[in-house]
């Protein structure tokens, strides 16, 4: 069984919901995934917009340490760097320069954006604090991703 991941919130490739915006509640969707291989120490997440206008895709959220037994992260994900739930796992910084999710808000009139939410499976448990950024994570990931899914939603203001 290959690893996928989805959201109850939207269907892939769909629009997102206004409640998981920067127009709306701004809280995180519930993802839930499966087919985590035999393996795997632990799973990352990072949510990036590469419409933006930036020179690099704009981080949404980043979420890391994430026990291979997990099968998902509840919708409304505290915006801590040290979460009970799943235990363990930490976040980092979004490009606002703040802990935890942010949802979509592109600039008005810009077209859609697509928001990639990219679960990594790893071979190795990562040596890295809470609060890293996106840059951080994937240097630390580098040679240890098994396999990875993703699941894309879009908004347009």
């Amino acid at each position: 069984m290959a690893l996928t991941i989805r959201s109850s919130a939207f269907a892939n490739q769909a629009r997102i919901p206004k409640r998981f915006t920067g127009d709306g509640e701004d809280v995180s969707p519930e993802l839930l995934w499966s087919g985590v291989p035999t393996g795997v120490k632990e799973l990352t997440l990072i949510c990036d917009d590469p419409d933006a206008p930036t020179p690099q895709p704009w981080v949404h959220w980043v979420i890391y340490k994430i026990p291979a037994t997990a099968t998902g992260l509840r919708e409304h994900v505290p915006t801590t760097g040290l979460l009970s739930e799943p235990p363990g796992a930490m976040q980092g910084v979004n490009s606002w320069s703040e802990i935890g999710y942010r949802g979509p808000a592109p600039p008005r009139g810009h077209g859609v954006h697509h928001y990639h939410f990219k679960l990594y499976a790893l071979d190795t448990a990562l040596a890295v604090a809470a609060g890293a950024d996106k840059k951080t994570l994937l240097a630390a990931m580098e040679g240890h991703i098994l396999v990875q899914a993703e699941w894309v939603g879009t908004y347009e203001r």
